[in-house]
């Protein structure tokens, strides 16, 4: 539940656009509505409940999709992959950022592996990561990892039309 602190943050970088939350849970929505309400009342950020697998947004919309610390939660992450694609303008990117990834020896990974069963939880290791980027129609994609702590991200963009005229 700490997206909303994102949020804020994201909104005070983009001074000239407005930013979007999502969150399946209503109890999330409503503390990252409060949390962020004078920058929704400013027309900056908009929060509400929806599921990645269905974003409540038209097509080419967002320049910029972010997913820190929950894409190991979404129930279809190869869905999910794609529908932050469909939403994205062409050259725009999406983001995703964990603290935990198969594969790393950081102590924080190794917990949360022992509970997988559990949780729920889907943990990929780099390459899973993209490959999955790569099935859903991403370009540039980049993954990063840092194995001792626990950290990954990746991104990709969606490509411009003009981009694949030349292929």
């Amino acid at each position: 539940m700490r997206w909303h602190r994102t949020l804020s943050k994201l909104a005070a970088a983009a001074r000239q656009g407005k930013v979007y939350g999502i969150d399946h849970s209503q109890a999330s929505v409503a503390v990252a509505t409060k949390a962020n309400r004078p920058s929704i009342e400013a027309g900056r950020v908009g929060i509400q409940e929806a599921s990645v697998s269905e974003l409540p947004f038209p097509g080419d919309m967002f320049d910029l999709v972010t997913a820190v610390e929950t894409h190991f939660w979404w129930p279809n992450l190869a869905a999910g992959v794609r529908e932050i694609f469909r939403v994205l303008k062409p050259g725009g990117r999406l983001l995703i950022i964990a603290e935990v990834y198969k594969g790393a020896s950081s102590i924080t990974t190794k917990l949360v592996e022992k509970q997988l069963p559990l949780t729920g939880m889907k943990l990929l290791t780099v390459e899973e990561h993209r490959e999955l980027l790569a099935s859903a129609g991403y370009a540039d994609i980049e993954v990063g990892a840092e194995q001792a702590k626990g950290w990954i991200y990746c991104t990709g963009r969606k490509a411009l039309s003009s981009d694949w005229q030349q292929m």
